[in-house]
C-alpha cells in the first residue's frame, strides 16, 4: 500500500510585520546620529557670548531702567579702539614691528601704524614717520575681546581695585589707560621687547554718560568702589 501520510515542510521563519518596531542593534552596531536614542548636538552659531548676552538680557533690562520707547535708543556698543602710542618708532623699526604683532594677538586683527600730522621740532619730529600703532574693533571681534578683558585681562592687573567711573567725554564714550600690557594672558612675556601701556576707548551709541555707565555695568564691566554684575555664561 502507497504510504499516505504528508510530509510536512519546514516552517518558515515568519517575515517582520510592515510597521514593526525595528530590531534592536547588537553590541557591533553603532547608532545613527540624530536618532530617538541620540539626541542631536547642540549647534554653535559662532556668535560672541556677550553679543548673544547684549541681545537677550541686557537690551530689556535698559529699555525698561531708563523707559526708553524706541527701540533705537537703546544704548550699544559701536567700536573699542586700542591705542599704544612709541616715541622710539621712528628710530627703532624692531619696537615697533614687536608692538604690532602684540596688537595683533590681543585683538586678532591687524592694526596700523599710525604716523605724525606735522614736524614739531622741540621733539625731533617729522611730518610722516610713524608714532604709534592702533587698531580698531568692531562687531563679534569687539565683543570677544571685551569678554576676554574683564575676565581674563583685568584679574592680572596688580593691585587692581577697580576702573575709574568718570572717564566719560560726556557723549557715551569712555578712555582709559593700562600700564603693562602684559595683563593680556596672549602676550608671552619671554617674547616681550619692552614693557608699555595702552589707551582703550569703549565707543557707544548712547550719546550720554548715564546711558553709557549702565551699559557698561551690565557688561560686568569692574568699576572701582563696585561689585560688576555677573553674567551668564
Amino acid at each position: 500500500m502507497a504510504d499516505t501520510k504528508e510530509t510536512k515542510a519546514p516552517a518558515k521563519a515568519a517575515a517582520p510585520k510592515k510597521g514593526g518596531p525595528p530590531a534592536k542593534p547588537g553590541k557591533g552596531d553603532k547608532k545613527a546620529p540624530g536618532g530617538a536614542t541620540d539626541p542631536a548636538p547642540k549647534v554653535n552659531d559662532g556668535t560672541p557670548r556677550l553679543l548673544d548676552y547684549y541681545g537677550k538680557t541686557i537690551r530689556p533690562r535698559l529699555q525698561q531702567q531708563f523707559g526708553l520707547k524706541n527701540p533705537n535708543e537703546i544704548p550699544r556698543l559701536a567700536k573699542i579702539v586700542l591705542n599704544v602710542g612709541l616715541g622710539e618708532a621712528s628710530k627703532n623699526a624692531k619696537a615697533l614691528d614687536a608692538v604690532v604683532d602684540e596688537l595683533v594677538a590681543i585683538s586678532g586683527q591687524r592694526p596700523v601704524v599710525t604716523k605724525a600730522k606735522k614736524a614739531i621740532s622741540n621733539f625731533g619730529l617729522r611730518q610722516g614717520v610713524p608714532v604709534g600703532v592702533m587698531v580698531t574693533l568692531r562687531g563679534p571681534r569687539m565683543y570677544e575681546f571685551l569678554d576676554r578683558f574683564i575676565s581674563l585681562a583685568v584679574p592680572r592687573i596688580r593691585d587692581f581695585r577697580g576702573l575709574p567711573n568718570r572717564s566719560f567725554d560726556g557723549r557715551g564714550n569712555y578712555s582709559f589707560g593700562i600700564k603693562e600690557q602684559l595683563i593680556f594672558p596672549e602676550i608671552d612675556y619671554d617674547k616681550v621687547e619692552k614693557i608699555h601701556g595702552m589707551d582703550i576707548t569703549v565707543v557707544t551709541t548712547a550719546g550720554r554718560d548715564d546711558l553709557a555707565l549702565a551699559l557698561l555695568r551690565e557688561f560686568g564691566w569692574p568699576f572701582r568702589g563696585e561689585t560688576p554684575k555677573s553674567v551668564a555664561a
